[in-house]
């Protein structure tokens, strides 16, 4: 490190400790304007036995305890250089360089998992319905939804996802380390929009070093800091690719498809579902898309599709009256096709159910006989050529041949009687 920048960094040091307790929040607004300390605390950071390491950590972690918001995202800025020093110094089994770190990170950790009253935190997340616009889809690309009953029971209801309450730590074990930096990364993300271009950059760094380590990916990209496999957790690189995102929409247009591609690569080789699943869903939706690289400076933003809206309800819009009124019309419909039928010569009879019709018995027992050829042929000559009147003429032949049943019934009932008759 330059003299220049340890002075910087010094200074640093010694003017929050002389503050009184009314001049946080200028002195918090000023540190913006100076230009210099960032860089010099990034230098800081990267070298593991630099003697102002631990202030300062020291220092950083007594910004968050402030609870001042713009100290807090001060901290928070060099994030994921302090985890990727982390995790490259448990790499190389040397845990001694990195207490400070962990100190600071598990401090951090522990403030947020709490509240003001010391009480435990239940995060919550409201997942998005298909069926509404959200910043990462659209219901008008996604196309025509089947409309069934589950899912207009389900229209509307929104689905909440409950995270903690969170244990509290007092050291990094094996166990614990990425349920750590998992919850640190959340919070990063929640503030993303106040980050700075030097800190989008440090985490797409971290997103590529950690994913190609020990892999051979790592001779493509020519990184040639440590060798040994960094062990993560499909939540971890979750978390990663959020951050990606916006770096890509927010000028850092080379190292974000690199860090992006590299995440992909690590969690197809670990086969991490949930992981595979949002990285590609983002790499989709920004195929094609004209991201701006100049774009650092300007507002902080992510690319979405959005759908005009239009004040009126669309014809095709589903809704109950379309139902009710759909039925309305399907019966009239049917109506006016019988009345139509009847006009052309077919008869709008309804079926008679008979038993005992070709051959069957009857209720008495009585065989009836079978109908002549000619009278089925003769039957089957009345059929109206119209074909819009087949099927009242199907049901026409059928009252004939009931009606003509009973006539033959009546027949042999009144020669029965006849020959009674005679005989007495």
């Amino acid at each position: 490190m330059l003299a220049m920048d340890q002075g910087v960094v010094e200074e640093w040091l010694s003017e929050f400790k002389t503050l009184p307790d009314s001049a946080v929040s200028n002195y918090a607004a000023s540190l913006k304007d100076k230009g210099a300390l960032v860089p010099a605390l990034y230098k800081v950071v990267r070298e593991n036995y630099s003697d102002l390491l631990e202030p300062v950590c020291h220092q950083l972690f007594e910004f968050y305890r402030s609870g001042e918001p713009q100290l807090q995202r001060f901290t928070l800025q060099f994030l994921p250089e302090l985890l990727w020093s982390l995790l490259s110094v448990s790499a190389a089994r040397d845990p001694h360089t990195s207490g400070c770190i962990e100190a600071l990170l598990l401090g951090i950790y522990n403030l947020e998992i709490v509240d003001k009253d010391g009480q435990s935190k239940v995060l919550s997340f409201t997942v998005p319905s298909l069926s509404k616009p959200s910043v990462y889809h659209e219901p008008s690309a996604i196309g025509s939804m089947a409309l069934t009953e589950g899912a207009l029971a389900n229209h509307g209801l929104s689905r909440v996802v409950y995270s903690g309450p969170h244990l509290q730590r007092e050291n990094f074990t094996a166990q614990n380390r990425f349920d750590v930096l998992t919850f640190l990364l959340l919070c990063y993300n929640a503030a993303l929009s106040y980050m700075t271009s030097t800190s989008l950059q440090s985490l797409c760094q971290l997103s590529s070093r950690v994913c190609i380590c020990g892999y051979p990916r790592q001779q493509i990209r020519r990184y040639k800091g440590i060798s040994t496999r960094l062990t993560v957790t499909s939540e971890f690189l979750v978390q990663l690719i959020t951050g990606i995102h916006y770096a890509l929409c927010n000028g850092e247009v080379e190292l974000g498809s690199k860090a992006l591609d590299d995440v992909l690569y690590r969690a197809q080789l670990e086969l991490f579902p949930e992981a595979l699943l949002v990285g590609n869903a983002i790499k989709s939706s920004l195929h094609g898309a004209a991201l701006k690289s100049n774009n650092k400076e300007g507002a902080r933003s992510i690319q979405v599709e959005i759908t005009p809206t239009s004040s009126r309800i669309s014809r095709n819009a589903v809704t109950s009256l379309s139902i009710r009124g759909h039925r309305w019309k399907r019966h009239e419909s049917q109506e006016v096709s019988v009345e139509i039928d009847a006009a052309q010569g077919g008869v709008a009879i309804p079926e008679i159910s008979v038993t005992g019709v070709s051959g069957e018995r009857m209720a008495n027992g009585d065989s009836l006989r079978q109908r002549p050829e000619s009278d089925v042929l003769g039957a089957a000559s009345e059929v109206s050529p119209d074909p819009r009147g087949h099927d009242s003429c199907t049901r026409g032949q059928d009252v004939r041949r009931q009606k003509s049943v009973r006539r033959m019934v009546e027949n042999e009932g009144s020669g029965s009687a006849s020959t009674g008759r005679s005989q007495y």
